[in-house]
């Protein structure tokens, strides 16, 4: 009873403090509009009953009618002489096309006279673009063609233009406004020299050409068309009117350049169900086999089974226990066994005889033969390391 009562107080606390809300959470695109940025825009016009196609490039093979329009979004240059003089001669016939300018890069790009621009007669800048303002009434300010590479015309009238933002000029260091109204008179030549200055620049961001019996629209960027832009109302506007030559009498044909990421990239934000567990188990792996922080210990000793090494340690044991008379009666049981068979006669012998026997055979003096073979006393270790090396030398003399 008391733990239906909790929870049912719980229950209710819950839905006292809580509410349900709905949050819409936009997915990324998927299937055609992951690669396409023209797809936004082919739905669109197919919605207004345009008829429109899409295709990553321009077929040659594919006949073009009079009235139809082509929007090649990638780079112009592209284009195989034969293509652009296809292109030319259809724009002249009645065709209307739309082709941007390159995108800027820090690499000097070389002018080809077959090129779609040159033949144009459009050159570009060569340095970054500057954003033109639109202004659409009850719609925001809108920037446009900040990333595009700005163009002249010499040579041109176009039909339609659309001139770059000329940016004011900028202070220099020291600049202090109080000397503006001090100085009225350097204040009107510096007004003069700005107005010059607008007057003068001839940099372009869209410009409309008129060629034979069609029209090739010039712009900086495409970037107001692609799918994420094309939701804003100015872009929905711009787009109608950058379209508006042949609109309603043929096909609109967009060419697009496909837009797949890189597979690093794919990897790394799609495929993190897959290598994230396995960098787990490499980094578990590797915490397992690395050797653990802490004081530096020597190594431990290896087992070994030295027959030497196990002497030499029962012959210490033995004199550190008062037991050096066995070590002495040993080495001189191995040398009475070698003379054994080098001398059975000397070995036979006993006493002084056998004394002055050995004597003649090592080349010792006798003195030093009875002092060897005679057994040390336990507690005397210089009299025991004397007499076993004497007697290993007496070992090997014979």
């Amino acid at each position: 009873m008391l733990a239906a009562l909790v929870l049912g107080l719980g229950v209710a606390w819950f839905l006292h403090t809580h509410e349900r809300v709905e949050e819409t959470i936009p997915l990324p695109p998927r299937g055609e509009a992951a690669y396409n940025p023209l797809y936004a825009l082919r739905e669109s016009l197919r919605a207004a009953g345009v008829p429109a196609e899409s295709r990553r490039r321009l077929d040659g093979e594919r006949v073009l009618g009079p009235r139809d329009t082509v929007l090649m979004i990638g780079d112009p240059g592209t284009a195989s002489p034969g293509e652009v003089q296809r292109l030319l001669d259809w724009v002249e016939a009645g065709g209307h096309l739309l082709v941007r300018t390159p995108p800027w890069t820090r690499r000097v790009r070389e002018a080809r006279s077959w090129g779609l621009l040159e033949r144009l007669g459009v050159h570009p800048l060569g340095a970054p673009g500057q954003c033109a303002s639109l202004h659409i009434e009850g719609q925001p300010a809108h920037v446009e063609f900040c990333r595009g590479q700005r163009f002249e015309l010499p040579g041109r009238t176009p039909e339609l233009v659309w001139r770059a933002a000329v940016p004011a000029p900028r202070a220099g260091r020291g600049h202090d406004a109080a000397n503006d109204a001090v100085d009225p008179q350097m204040q009107a030549i510096m007004e003069r020299l700005e107005q010059q200055r607008r007057a003068t620049d001839q940099s372009l961001v869209y410009a409309r050409l008129v060629h034979g019996a069609g029209r090739v629209d010039v712009l900086a960027d495409f970037d107001f068309l692609e799918n994420a832009s094309l939701r804003e109302v100015p872009h929905q506007m711009l787009a109608r009117q950058i379209l508006a030559p042949n609109w309603g009498h043929g096909t609109m044909h967009l060419v697009y350049a496909a837009r797949v990421p890189p597979l690093w990239w794919l990897l790394l934000t799609r495929g993190w169900m897959a290598w994230g567990p396995l960098l787990l188990a490499l980094a578990a792996w590797l915490w397992m086999r690395t050797q653990r922080f802490g004081p530096l210990l020597p190594s431990p000793a290896l087992a070994r089974r030295a027959l030497l090494e196990h002497v030499r340690a029962s012959g210490e044991h033995l004199v550190r226990y008062g037991r050096a008379p066995l070590l002495h009666d040993a080495v001189r049981a191995a040398f009475y066994d070698r003379l054994r068979r080098r001398d059975p006669l000397a070995a036979a012998l006993e006493g002084e005889a056998g004394i002055e026997a050995i004597a003649a055979r090592t080349g010792l003096p006798p003195r030093e033969v009875r002092q060897a073979l005679q057994a040390p006393t336990p507690d005397d270790a210089a009299a025991f390391r004397q007499r076993v090396a004497r007697l290993i030398q007496m070992r090997r003399r014979l």
